[in-house]
């Protein structure tokens, strides 16, 4: 099929174009958030396609995926050239966030349409959201294995957040002093190095690839983030096969099995795990083996692309 998706999420996206469909990427000179095209820090195959809005326009696309709602309430539609997502063409909007507010207000903005589906990412997002009439699917996360790669040579704690500063509290920045008192501490993402920490050292939007064998030379894997989905680094350091120690919050105690870490919203209980992985070698490489064989059955991308294939067929038939 050929399938409309605007590059929004770097990591899930490289996950999706990794499906026998041919992905078509909204790309515009400025190469924004509504014209990005294809990733330039992400290795993507040749099925996904940058197309400029002419080209969109006159291409006969067989669905799209909604992720924002700009994209519902005109932006996919003035790319399609007039076709309506839903009633000209297939449509389903992928919901990649938890809900922010006061939990009788979490409306979503794709409640009670009978023109798409809302596929959700965890289970967390369905229970969160109220959709109304909606139909909702959840496909959890898959990720593209980078292969277990882990050394932990570095007794050093790896954690990655994108823009810390600005979401300071949501991806548990603050934390990071407390995290420090166990260990020094590599952070990654995009404007990682605004945070000013001592006993952070930070590492600014590095390539995925890069980031992936730095990670694995770290020794413990730390998941700060209060309020997300599922953080998908999160999924890849276990499939590295890092150890990983994590705020207790949404999906995270169903991603992370007992043997694979520690899993806690007692900030001291994770701290004190982080000082002992870090102290221990052994124990540190035999979570991280456990953390990847989880994170291989049941995030792994051949489970990931085969619930996508489904979903499409039946939405465009």
């Amino acid at each position: 099929m050929r399938v409309l998706l605007w590059h929004v999420h770097g990591s899930y996206t490289t996950s999706l174009v990794h499906g026998d469909h041919t992905w078509l990427l909204p790309v515009d000179a400025r190469r924004g958030p509504d014209g990005r095209g294809r990733a330039r820090t992400w290795d993507w195959p040749p099925s996904a396609v940058e197309v400029t809005r002419d080209q969109c326009a006159a291409t006969d696309v067989d669905a799209v995926v909604l992720q924002r709602p700009a994209e519902l309430d005109g932006l996919a539609e003035a790319w399609l050239g007039g076709r309506r997502p839903g009633r000209d063409v297939p449509a389903v909007y992928l919901e990649h966030n938890v809900p922010q507010g006061r939990i009788n207000d979490l409306r979503h903005p794709a409640a009670d349409r009978d023109d798409l589906r809302v596929v959700h990412v965890t289970h967390c997002n369905d229970l969160l959201w109220d959709c109304g009439s909606t139909p909702t699917t959840v496909i959890e996360h898959g990720v593209v294995d980078p292969g277990q790669c882990y050394t932990g040579e570095l007794a050093r704690t790896a954690v990655v957040i994108n823009e810390p500063v600005r979401r300071r509290r949501v991806t548990g920045t603050d934390l990071l002093p407390r995290f420090a008192q166990a260990g020094p501490i590599d952070l990654y993402g995009m404007g990682a190095t605004a945070v000013d920490v001592p006993g952070v050292a930070t590492h600014d939007d590095v390539p995925q690839r890069r980031m992936h064998a730095e990670l694995a030379r770290r020794r413990v894997y730390v998941h700060s983030i209060r309020w997300t989905s599922l953080g998908l680094s999160l999924l890849e350091a276990m499939h590295l096969g890092m150890p990983v120690v994590a705020v207790g919050t949404t999906e995270a105690f169903e991603a992370v099995p007992p043997e694979a870490g520690v899993v806690s919203t007692d900030v001291g209980c994770l701290v004190a795990a982080t000082r002992g992985l870090l102290a221990d070698p052994a124990l540190a490489r035999a979570h991280g083996d456990k953390a990847r064989a989880a994170a291989l059955s049941r995030y792994g991308l051949r489970r990931f692309l085969s619930d996508w294939d489904r979903l499409l067929e039946e939405v465009t038939t």
